[in-house]
């Protein structure tokens, strides 16, 4: 074997051990957990919508409201503006596990009818949320917190679904926004 094949064969098993040492492959909406609805199948448990709460890991994500073409967030001199339009999805992260847990909001991904994947404007979120609770924040067991995402992406674009993640070694869960 390679030098190389070893390292992938480490970073894989690393990986592994990790992902389950953070409780990530718990992916589920509605509480259900691993894949399948027990009757043998592969299929994911249904997607949540906005209002359900869906679950990934140690974090109980509520999605509670999308709000697009936004031109700018923040107020001048600290604002940022779009290359397109910003969506903000507000959103509601539970600790619903037994260790404090960090939420960033670069874990996280929205994606359009045909699959395209966006990621957030980590400094748009800055100014979009007064406390900053996206960047990253540590919440601790039975605690919450809003905050609120914001994604750039083209003028025309509709976003059809969330990807939410515990870290970004979760499996996560998806979120329809349509």
């Amino acid at each position: 074997m390679t030098l190389i094949g070893l390292l992938a064969a480490a970073v894989v098993a690393l990986g592994c051990g990790v992902g389950g040492a953070t409780g990530g492959s718990d992916s589920a909406a509605g509480g259900n957990s691993g894949t399948g609805q027990g009757d043998g199948s592969d299929d994911k448990p249904a997607a949540a919508k906005i209002g359900d709460p869906a679950r990934d890991g140690k974090f109980e994500f509520t999605v509670t409201k999308l709000d697009c073409g936004k031109a700018s967030v923040g107020k001048d001199p600290l604002s940022e503006r779009a290359q397109g339009q910003f969506c903000l999805v507000t959103l509601d992260v539970a600790n619903i596990g037994k260790e404090p847990q960090s939420f960033s909001d670069s874990d996280q991904k929205a994606f359009d009818a045909d699959g395209t994947e966006f990621s957030t404007n980590t400094t748009a979120g800055l100014y979009a949320n007064k406390n900053a609770d996206t960047f990253y924040k540590e919440i601790n067991p039975g605690n919450k917190i809003t905050a609120v995402l914001v994604f750039d992406v083209p003028k025309e674009t509709k976003l059809a679904k969330l990807e939410l993640h515990d870290s970004f070694l979760s499996g996560g869960v998806t979120v329809e926004l349509a």
